[in-house]
């Protein structure tokens, strides 16, 4: 089942989610839910929040669904460690038509659970690293934008701001 994406102003988004803590048929149902969502907004990954669940789930997959054995679920994870920095255009599909240019270490190395409860550490190398960072980030109720200059969110939010006002969000 595809989910419609949640955007920027709902406040899933800005909350830390919930720890997974039950790996049951809803959890699994959930997951392929998420990857058939994200392939159909044309995204790289995708948080549960996104879909307006604070759940600490997120999927990769940064072939886009070309390769099914690129297909990455991490449940409760956290960044371990990082090194060195990429700067690259970033989007969000919680910020359609967003992009900008964001700082992000060049390698994450991340520890999580798999779709089963089992704890694996994975380490990831410049867009895979740039995912682990950004859907671990929408985990923690954050997005993008927060790496971004003070000015330029506050232009981003301007622009947003009017876009709902002419209900255009």
């Amino acid at each position: 089942m595809i989910h419609p994406v949640v955007k920027y102003g709902n406040e899933v988004l800005a909350k830390t989610a919930e720890p997974v803590t039950v790996f049951d048929g809803d959890l699994q149902k959930l997951i392929e839910d998420m990857f058939e969502s994200m392939y159909a907004a044309q995204g790289v990954g995708l948080a549960a929040p996104q879909i307006g669940i604070s759940r600490r789930i997120a999927v990769i997959d940064i072939t886009t669904g070309k390769d099914p054995k690129a297909r990455i679920v991490l449940i409760n994870p956290e960044i371990i460690v990082t090194e060195g920095q990429q700067k690259e255009e970033e989007g969000c599909l919680s910020l359609p038509g967003f992009r900008e240019t964001v700082k992000r270490p060049l390698r994450a190395t991340v520890r999580a659970l798999d779709r089963k409860g089992k704890e694996f550490t994975m380490q990831g190398e410049g867009l895979l690293a740039r995912a682990f960072c950004h859907e671990t980030d929408h985990l923690n109720g954050q997005l993008f934008i927060s790496h971004l200059s003070t000015l330029k969110r506050d232009l981003l939010l301007r622009r947003i701001r009017k876009m709902i006002k002419a209900g255009e969000w």
